[in-house]
């Protein structure tokens, strides 16, 4: 048993520590994350990493903490009475969920989010489904209220495991320029 901890201590702290020393905090390599203004071009486009598989209890969830009782999202049978296999997914989930799968390429150290625009559900989404995104700058220019920020404005784009498109949106934020 003392052996297991041992091993999995080595394997938590790298082999570097044991209970007497101190993390060295400063040794920590930091990684620089997000991009800034001059990152964006007009046309530039970013496909989004590996994707988000949404389940049935994400569904019950979403629903659930946003007081969401439409029968249609929580309700097999009335789901199924109203054209649909199985219940679907709350396209505000949706949306959610594409707009994180988009963040870290666009807006992780941007400034405020401005505004979500066009934003189109054109199928339903089931449980069980895996979502990707992919995003295409569509403006920058430079704030006219804030010189040290830029607006960009992209247009996102949720697929579902065929690559047909489940939402479309466009959004904004500040970011900053260095």
């Amino acid at each position: 048993m003392e052996a297991a901890r041992t091993r999995r201590d080595e394997l938590r702290t790298g082999g570097r520590m044991n209970d007497r020393q101190v993390l060295d905090t400063e040794s920590f390599v930091l990684r620089k994350r997000g991009r800034t203004y001059a990152d964006f071009q007009v046309g530039q486009t970013f496909n989004h990493h590996w994707g988000r598989t949404l389940h049935e209890s994400d569904n019950t969830m979403f629903c659930t903490a946003t007081c969401n009782w439409n029968p249609l999202y929580l309700n097999y049978e009335f789901a199924r009475a109203n054209g649909h296999p199985d219940c679907p997914i709350h396209p505000s989930l949706v949306l959610c969920v594409v707009i994180g799968l988009s963040v870290e390429d666009l807006s992780e150290t941007a400034g405020p989010f401005l505004g979500l625009s066009n934003c189109v559900f054109p199928r339903p989404v089931y449980p069980g489904e895996t979502l990707t995104a992919e995003s295409v700058v569509l403006a920058c220019r430079v704030s006219d209220s804030r010189p040290d920020t830029g607006v960009v404005t992209w247009r996102t784009t949720g697929h579902d495991r065929h690559g047909d498109i489940i939402v479309s949106f466009v959004r904004s934020n500040l970011v900053a320029v260095a």
